[in-house]
């Protein structure tokens, strides 16, 4: 390490973000989650489903995949985190988990209409989506190491801004070159690259390709200027002692009352706000009936807020703490989830429109901006509140928990938008659990210490 400067290392933590972030703007959100949803529909009703059935049915598909994965996550993310930080490496975990994520997005390509299958697209989706979580896990646990206590809110707000620009250039790439509107063409007005037919679902299902080649371009940065200190003396991975430290970890965190209750409070607003990540894109596609070109040009929009906004939210992270950032998001959050369950192509709140009115698209796409600016800011704010409450000692393993905290109720987002939706039959009720979930991690900081225990 003597010879990257500390500059260099805090731009190649940088690149995790923009490498990483297209799994989320690209896969998760705007295009093949759509992707995945209507061509599981059509599929459905090839069977004999009626159409907001099987529509319905296609995005509870969408959130049972979706939940397997979170319990997944949620089991090994603090074990994985504990064993590492008693050996003293993140590295390998590191290399081990951008594997996943690479096979699992170049996976997704295999998943044509004519022979769709909703095991295989949902196990290449959600083995990328491990490999991502994961490796966010282990990138995530060198910020205290970037620099001074007051300076890492910043540098988490810039990261997370960057990779939203990373997200935002990514999709572009994508809409420019590669997916087909209703005219045949991109965005750009040509016709998809390398010879992609859009009749065969390809000039959307290169996005699984598109994704897993930027990940591995765009860490190489972070491989050559991210390194691990030197180990302990005569460390390696002991399954056991890390597994014996976070039993004891666990069981002492009833003696950590601000870090235990952070933990709760970020577990239900981060498992909200990837609810609303998930499902905005399926919610635009079958509420209101967006082409996957336009869900993806709302895509940018919401990214481009979510990179200045990130970056405002570390400044103001620096300026005031995480906690003020963290509660102003989560009352905004609150307010959107309001605003996109009223809105249907008919009416607002009830209150019917005009036929064709644009009224409702126009105000799902002030959804999706605030959506952006309100959810950067949050998740940089609260990776930086975890560096506030966590033991410096243990932090990979600290945010092994975080993502357990994160994912235990990952699953609980898709899970009761899945149960709401197969009960009412209606894809926008489906996602009302956001608002109950966005006000219990409102609630529980009340508990929680703006400097953790030291305050």
């Amino acid at each position: 390490m003597a010879g990257i400067s500390p500059t260099k290392r805090i731009w190649g933590w940088y690149f995790f973000d923009w490498a990483s972030q297209p799994y989320n703007t690209l896969m998760l959100t705007f295009i093949f989650g759509p992707y995945f949803s209507q061509t599981a529909a059509q599929s459905l009703m090839a069977g004999g489903m009626a159409e907001q059935a099987a529509e319905a049915q296609a995005q509870a598909l969408w959130g049972y995949g979706l939940t397997l994965t979170g319990i997944t996550i949620a089991v090994l993310a603090p074990i994985l985190g504990s064993v590492a930080d008693s050996s003293g490496r993140r590295m390998p975990w590191i290399w081990l988990f951008s594997a996943l994520y690479v096979i699992g997005a170049w996976g997704t390509w295999y998943s044509a209409p004519e022979d769709f299958s909703v095991f295989w697209a949902l196990l290449f989706f959600g083995m990328g989506l491990i490999g991502m979580e994961f490796a966010t896990i282990f990138t995530n646990a060198y910020l205290p190491s970037l620099g001074p206590k007051e300076e890492l809110g910043r540098i988490s707000g810039s990261g997370w801004g960057f990779g939203y620009v990373g997200g935002v250039v990514a999709l572009a790439i994508m809409l420019a070159l590669f997916q087909a509107g209703d005219n045949g063409l991109t965005m750009a007005g040509m016709r998809p690259l390398l010879g992609l037919d859009p009749e065969t679902g390809a000039d959307t299902r290169v996005v699984g390709p598109l994704t897993s080649l930027w990940y591995a371009v765009f860490m190489i940065p972070f491989f050559l200027w991210v390194k691990d200190g030197p180990p302990p003396e005569n460390a390696h991975y002991r399954v056991g002692e890390g597994l014996r430290d976070l039993v004891r970890t666990i069981k002492g965190l009833p003696r950590h009352p601000s870090l235990l209750a952070y933990l709760g409070s970020s577990m239900f607003y981060r498992d909200a706000l990837n609810g609303m990540y998930t499902f905005g894109g399926i919610y635009a596609l079958g509420v209101l009936d967006w082409s996957i070109m336009e869900v993806g040009i709302f895509g940018i929009l919401a990214a481009i807020s979510g990179a200045i906004f990130a970056w405002v939210g570390g400044l103001a992270d620096r300026k005031f703490g995480p906690m003020p950032v963290i509660v102003v998001c989560c009352v905004v959050l609150i307010l959107t989830a309001c605003l996109i369950v009223g809105l249907s192509p008919e009416a607002i709140f009830g209150m019917p429109v005009a036929e064709g009115s644009a009224l409702p698209d126009q105000l799902f796409y002030v959804a999706g901006l605030l959506i952006g600016a309100a959810g950067g800011a949050v998740q940089s704010a609260s990776r930086n509140m975890l560096t506030k409450q966590a033991n410096p000692q243990r932090m990979t393993e600290a945010f092994g928990l975080y993502a357990l905290s994160g994912k235990a109720t990952t699953f609980l987002a898709p899970w009761l938008i899945a149960i709401t939706t197969d009960i009412t039959n209606n894809q926008r009720l489906g996602v009302t659990p956001l608002i109950g979930l966005f006000s219990l991690g409102l609630v529980l900081l009340i508990w929680v210490k703006p400097n953790g225990e030291e305050s």
